[in-house]
């Protein structure tokens, strides 16, 4: 299961993922946040992984296309709140940190930015 909150504050949307982040759940994200950045032109989005308890390839290959949506309206995605070591484990091992930042959380994502 994953629950999706979303909060917009100085042109960045804050995505705070609650759950598993796996093959059975990134439909979810897709219809919620994805399409948003499609259709809204999202420039920067910030994905709080505090609370996600599982991810898998599925789950990071959609934080990737994210990222790309993203990159396409000249603007920069991160991750903060890697605090689950196996979920920072899968994120490190899987490359994704060459193409998005890391943030320790949603003051410093802000900062990071520059907005």
């Amino acid at each position: 299961m994953l629950e999706i909150n979303m909060e917009s504050r100085k042109g960045i949307l804050f995505i705070r993922l609650k759950g598993m982040l796996n093959n059975n759940t990134v439909e979810k994200l897709d219809k919620e946040v994805t399409s948003l950045v499609i259709n809204a032109g999202i420039r920067n989005l910030v994905f709080n992984l505090e609370e996600v308890t599982n991810i898998d390839m599925k789950g990071i290959d959609t934080l990737l296309k994210n990222y790309q949506l993203c990159k396409k309206n000249n603007g920069k995605t991160l991750i903060c709140n890697l605090d689950n070591s196996l979920v920072k484990n899968r994120i490190y091992n899987s490359k994704l940190l060459e193409f998005m930042y890391e943030a320790s959380d949603e003051i410093s994502a802000i900062n990071v930015l520059n907005l």
